[in-house]
C-alpha cells in the first residue's frame, strides 16, 4: 500500500524543490550567458585574446563548481546526519544561497577596474572579472550543495518510501521544467538586455532567501532509524563510509544505478551549459524570416509536442509494471532525439528533434532518481549523498562540458559580437558527442535487469 504524504509534506517539496531549482537554473544555464553576455561584452579583441577564452571559462567554471558540490556534499550531508538537525541546514542554506545569488548582481569589469585601481591594464580587469564569476559560484554552490543536494535530499529520502517515491519524482521531475520557464522568462529579458543582469539576480536571489525564511515555521526534522550500532561511529568513519568495498558489495544495485547516473548526466552536461548560447547566437539567427504560425511550421510542432506528453506518460506507466522496458526505451528516445538535434537547422526542426529527447531526459531523470532512493540504506541517507554527487555532479560536469567544448572549437564556429570582436559559439556537434556517451547508459541497465534488480514499485515497497 501506498503510504499517503500529508499536505504540509507535499507543501515543502514543492516549495523547496521549485526555489532550489531556480537557483540552480540560474547558475547553470544564466551564469554562462552572463559571462558570454556581460562579463565579455565590450571587451576588446587584445582583452579576450589576452584572457581565458569564453568557452574554456565556462568550462572551467561548471567544473569547479562540481567539485565544490560533492566536497560540499559529503561533508555537510554527513554533519546533518550527525547533528539531526535537517531543518536548520536547509532553512538557512536556502537564506545564504539567495544571499549570494543576489551578489553576482554586482560583479561587473567597471567595478572590478574600480577595485583594482588606474593601474590594471584592460587583460587583467577582464581576467579578474571572469574569476570572481567562477569563484562567486563555488561559494553559491557550497550553499547550494549544503541546503538542497545534501540535505534537503536525504530529508526527501527520510520521508519518503518506496511506494510513494515516484510520485515525489515525477513531481521533482516537473519542478525543473517549471523552474526553467520560470528563470528562461525572466532571464530573456537580461539576456537581450532589457532589464540589467543585476536586477534579474537581486529578484531571484530575494525569492530563494524568503524560501528559506518559510522553511523555519514548514519544515520539521524527519525520525531517524539508523541501526544502533551505526549511531556510535565516528564522523570521520562515516565521511568516508561509502568507499569501503563492503559497503559497494552490498549495495551493488544502488552504485549499478549510480554509473548509469553519471552516464546519463554526463550526456547532458554535453550540451546543457552551452544550450542558451546555442539557441541564442546559432539556432535563432538561422531562422530568420521563420513564420512559426505557419502550417509547415505549426503542423510537426504540434506532433511533437503531441507526442512529447504521450511518451512521459506511456514511459512512466509502463516505469510501474517493467522498470527495465522504460528504461531502456527512455535512452533509445533520448539518444534518437540528441541525435536529431546534431542534425537540425532551424527553429522548427531543433522544436521537433527535441520531442524524444525530452522524453528520454524526463523518464531517465525520474527512474535513475526514484531507484537511487530506493537503493539507498534506511537512515543512511546523509552518508551516500557525497557518493551520488560524485556519480550525479562532479563527474559529469567536469567530464561533460569539456566534450562540449572540444566539440565546438573542433568545428571553428565563431560569430562577430557588436564591438567586432570574434566569439566561439557552441555547435551542434556536441549533440552527437552526447548521444554516443548516452547510447552507454544501456550497459549498467542490462548488468542491473540481468541481477534482478529492476523490479515494479510493488515489489520494492514489500
Amino acid at each position: 500500500m501506498e503510504k499517503k504524504l500529508s499536505k504540509r509534506m507535499w507543501f515543502n517539496f514543492i516549495l523547496f524543490g521549485f526555489m532550489g531549482q531556480i537557483a540552480w537554473n540560474i547558475e547553470n544555464m544564466y551564469f554562462n550567458t552572463f559571462l558570454y553576455n556581460s562579463v565579455y561584452a565590450g571587451a576588446s579583441q587584445v582583452a579576450v585574446d589576452g584572457s581565458i577564452s569564453v568557452m574554456s571559462a565556462i568550462s572551467k567554471m561548471v567544473a569547479l563548481s562540481a567539485a565544490t558540490a560533492v566536497i560540499t556534499t559529503f561533508i555537510m550531508g554527513t554533519l546533518s546526519d550527525k547533528m539531526k538537525k535537517r531543518k536548520l541546514f536547509i532553512s538557512l542554506g536556502y537564506i545564504a544561497w539567495g544571499v549570494v545569488t543576489a551578489a553576482f548582481g554586482f560583479i561587473s569589469k567597471e567595478n572590478i577596474a574600480a577595485i583594482l585601481g588606474s593601474s590594471a591594464d584592460e587583460i587583467r580587469v577582464l581576467s579578474v572579472a571572469v574569476w570572481t564569476v567562477i569563484i562567486m559560484d563555488c561559494v553559491m554552490t557550497f550553499m547550494g550543495s549544503t541546503s538542497n543536494d545534501s540535505v534537503f535530499n536525504a530529508w526527501v529520502t527520510d520521508v519518503t518510501n518506496p511506494s510513494n517515491r515516484p510520485k515525489v519524482e515525477t513531481v521533482f521531475a516537473i519542478l525543473p521544467v517549471a523552474a526553467m520557464g520560470v528563470v528562461m522568462g525572466i532571464g530573456s529579458f537580461a539576456q537581450t538586455g532589457a532589464i540589467s543582469y543585476k536586477a534579474f539576480f537581486l529578484a531571484l536571489g530575494a525569492f530563494v532567501v524568503l524560501c528559506g525564511v518559510i522553511g523555519l515555521f514548514t519544515l520539521e526534522d524527519p525520525e531517524f532509524k539508523a541501526p544502533q550500532e551505526e549511531k556510535s561511529s565516528s564522523y570521520w568513519s562515516d565521511l568516508f563510509y561509502g568507499f569501503r568495498p563492503s559497503v559497494i558489495k552490498e549495495n551493488s544495485g544502488l552504485y549499478l544505478t549510480l554509473i548509469a547516473s553519471a552516464l546519463y548526466a554526463i550526456a547532458v552536461q554535453v550540451f546543457f551549459p552551452y544550450m542558451l548560447i546555442y539557441i541564442q547566437y546559432v539556432v535563432v539567427p538561422a531562422s530568420e524570416g521563420t513564420n512559426l504560425m505557419s502550417a509547415s511550421s505549426l503542423i510537426p510542432i504540434i506532433i511533437a509536442l503531441v507526442l512529447l506528453v504521450a511518451g512521459v506518460v506511456f514511459l512512466m506507466k509502463l516505469a510501474n509494471k517493467n522498470k527495465a522496458k522504460a528504461y531502456i526505451i527512455g535512452t533509445i528516445c533520448f539518444c534518437v532525439g540528441l541525435t536529431g538535434l546534431g542534425f537540425a537547422k532551424g527553429l522548427v526542426q531543433v522544436i521537433v528533434a527535441a520531442a524524444p529527447t525530452v522524453i528520454g531526459y524526463a523518464v531517465l531523470m525520474i527512474q535513475l532518481a526514484a531507484s537511487v532512493r530506493d537503493f539507498t540504506p534506511q537512515g543512511k541517507a546523509g552518508l551516500f549523498q557525497g557518493i551520488r554527487m560524485i556519480f550525479n555532479v562532479l563527474l559529469p560536469m567536469v567530464i561533460g562540458p569539456k566534450l562540449g567544448e572540444i566539440a565546438s572549437v573542433s568545428s571553428n564556429t565563431t560569430y562577430m559580437d557588436e564591438f567586432g570582436v570574434a566569439q566561439i559559439c557552441p555547435t551542434s556537434n556536441m549533440f552527437i558527442y552526447a548521444a554516443v556517451v548516452a547510447v552507454l547508459v544501456l550497459v549498467p541497465i542490462a548488468i542491473l535487469t540481468k541481477k534482478g534488480f529492476l523490479k515494479n514499485n510493488a515489489e520494492v515497497s514489500e
